[in-house]
């Protein structure tokens, strides 16, 4: 596992928030939206609740628990992070209409389940091939698959930070979660639009391939992010 965070060129303050239980296999990311620094706050409430509660079920359940079972805890705890920043927005007008995008990855012998809400990402480099493993919850990705625009125009459609799915700003949330194998010498990567903004695909691939450990190829990616 490596973690790493980078306020960027254009802002002050980092909305992104990263969290991992190395012990329970488990990565929580997010990326917070909402005024004076409400954002923030959304996306470091998400990953702490989802880690502190999903880890403990995690290491409490060990291997006996099933993928169904696991999904389900995925949900719990990603509807209880839901309801406590909602009622955070709510009961503060600072942080009224704040919410954040979440990817959470479970890791399980040769199996990983990624769930996801909004545009922040999770791609799997495999045999030097890189594939997103999301699907984007924007209303770009909405006009790709209705065939209104083609991915060429989505990359300079001034639509590109509008979500159409997010932690806190409801009541409720639908956690997307996909089942994936895993095979000796994956890679994964679970970033913001921070960097899937700034950096196509084939650049994310081989600045994933072009280091010998992971802690370097993170580096490289953020400071390549920066340059661009």
């Amino acid at each position: 596992f490596f973690e790493a965070l980078d306020t960027g060129r254009a802002r002050t303050n980092n909305e992104d928030s990263v969290s991992l239980d190395e012990g329970a296999a488990l990565a929580v990311l997010a990326d917070g939206m909402g005024g004076y620094n409400a954002g923030e706050v959304a996306s470091s409430m998400a990953t702490s609740f989802i880690r502190t509660g999903l880890g403990r079920w995690l290491r409490e359940a060990g291997s006996s628990a099933t993928d169904t079972e696991v999904r389900r805890a995925m949900d719990i705890c990603v509807d209880n992070a839901n309801r406590a920043i909602f009622n955070a927005a709510n009961s503060n007008p600072q942080y009224a209409g704040m919410g954040t995008t979440l990817v959470v990855a479970v890791f399980r012998d040769m199996r990983l389940l990624v769930g996801h809400v909004g545009d922040s990402r999770a791609y799997r480099l495999r045999a030097g091939r890189l594939q997103q493993i999301t699907r984007d919850h924007s209303l770009l990705q909405e006009q790709i698959d209705a065939g209104l625009i083609t991915p060429e125009q989505a990359s300079f459609s001034a639509n590109k930070n509008l979500v159409t799915r997010a932690v806190g700003v409801e009541d409720t949330v639908l956690l997307e979660i996909h089942q994936h194998e895993v095979h000796p010498g994956d890679v994964y990567l679970m970033c913001s639009d921070g960097l899937s903004d700034m950096l196509d695909d084939e650049t994310l691939a081989q600045l994933l391939q072009g280091y010998e450990s992971l802690d370097k190829a993170g580096h490289a990616l953020i400071a390549a992010a920066n340059d661009a």
